[in-house]
């Protein structure tokens, strides 16, 4: 952690503030868990804070304390847009790019709050007055975990922000199985369940909540998984028509990409799925070894991320995108095939 930004940031919360936090489109779990935990501990210094989200997010992820007080920009422009107005500082978490926001965005760049990004994604983008960028970390929640450490020390950790920030540790790494998770995760980890994060309720409340259409989805998800041999990369559709036949519902495609990293010698899973409205398909990448999907996705499919998972989209029909992928991938077999 760099001592000149802590104290940059200590200075920027010396005195009340209005405040608000911005996770990405589509928050996952770490965007919500370090969007609330950090939420919390600035109202615990008298800070006025409102967490607006550019638009729904699961429901597996609203028993997170706070979750009620999130506003949705999508459902109400209006009143989201006065709160950004009035803000003395912005807090962008979990992304590092205003296209992650949609039109958000605009709102955010016209804003003369102070900007302050808060996130572990590669290459962030030159929009704020002050950036925490640790792409070796695991989750943005850990990020928190370390800035709150340095701020004021780990002893002002209560239920509510262990509570929500390792939520955000356990969904980004997989339950702990990705690359990223070191020494110190661990012991981050067990820091916040001494401060009363409570491992067993949490797992339960994120995978086992599922409505039955979600088990269903999966299971057409497992059916249309195709696996390449020779590019050592599996690949999963899913179309409008599936989606609907599931009753699908935001967060029932989470996790299913990692599916396809399960088979022997596969190197590459990538997730495809035909969005309902707005005519695009939505791209999940996920690697092992040294095969970087966040070049790949940047490089092919407008998206990023980290270097073992990225997202990224394609104007393209569902097929039409799978055989560009296949194209794309054949143009990289010799680095699949050393991955």
């Amino acid at each position: 952690m760099k001592i000149k930004n802590i104290q940059e940031l200590q200075a920027l919360l010396d005195t009340p503030k209005s405040i608000v936090i911005i996770p990405h489109t589509n928050p996952d779990g770490d965007a919500i868990g370090s969007s609330l935990g950090w939420m919390h501990f600035l109202q615990q210094h008298s800070h006025h804070v409102e967490v607006i989200s550019p638009n729904q997010y699961p429901n597996f992820l609203k028993w997170v304390s706070g979750s009620s007080a999130v506003s949705i920009f999508e459902e109400n422009p209006t009143h989201a847009k006065g709160l950004i107005e009035q803000a003395d500082l912005i807090f962008t978490l979990d992304f590092n790019t205003l296209k992650r926001i949609g039109e958000m965005g605009v709102e955010v760049s016209k804003s003369t709050a102070k900007k302050i990004i808060i996130d572990h994604h590669q290459e962030p983008d030159d929009f704020a007055d002050l950036t925490f960028s640790y792409p070796s970390l695991g989750s943005t929640c850990e990020l928190v975990y370390h800035i709150i450490a340095a701020l004021v020390g780990g002893d002002q950790i209560d239920a509510n922000i262990a509570t929500a920030l390792y939520l955000g540790i356990l969904t980004d790494t997989g339950s702990f199985r990705f690359p990223s998770v070191t020494p110190t995760t661990h012991r981050v980890v067990a820091h916040l369940i001494e401060k009363g994060a409570n491992p067993t309720e949490i797992s339960r409340l994120v995978k086992d909540t599922a409505h039955l259409g979600r088990l269903q989805l999966l299971g057409i998800a497992l059916n249309n998984l195709r696996f390449d041999e020779r590019l050592r990369t599996a690949t999963i559709t899913l179309s409008h028509a599936e989606l609907t036949a599931s009753d699908f519902q935001k967060g029932d495609s989470e996790g299913i990409v990692n599916y396809g990293l399960s088979i022997s010698n596969c190197v590459l899973a990538v997730l495809m799925i035909e969005h309902p409205t707005d005519g695009f398909v939505k791209m999940s990448f996920r690697s092992k070894g040294n095969f970087s999907v966040n070049d790949f996705a940047r490089e092919n499919f407008s998206g990023g991320g980290h270097h073992n998972a990225a997202g990224g989209k394609s104007d393209l029909s569902l097929e039409d995108t799978h055989n560009l992928l296949i194209k794309k991938l054949e143009q990289c077999e010799e680095d699949l095939s050393k991955a």
